[in-house]
């Protein structure tokens, strides 16, 4: 069964890619946030920018730090964005 998801995009990731957050529809095969991260990267030269497999990201599904082997959710939310440091 193919995932609907919302995907956001915070700090550099929103930049490179261009907006702030997308509907998506991912492919049954597409299960998990690391597989989600390496389709989207696949989709444009904007969104292999952004979520390449050399970036550093984080990210969170339902407003929760989450795994690349966490599982996507029919509905849910994903999120990218740099890590944060402070001082």
């Amino acid at each position: 069964m193919a995932v609907l998801t919302t995907i956001r995009y915070f700090a550099s990731v929103r930049e490179a890619v261009g907006c702030a957050s997308e509907s998506v529809q991912f492919p049954a095969e597409v299960q998990t946030l690391g597989q989600a991260r390496a389709w989207l990267a696949a989709r444009s030269a904007r969104h292999a920018e952004a979520l390449g497999p050399e970036r550093t990201l984080r990210m969170a599904c339902d407003h929760v730090m989450a795994p690349p082997e966490a599982q996507l959710r029919q509905g849910g939310e994903l999120a990218f964005f740099p890590p944060v440091t402070g001082g």
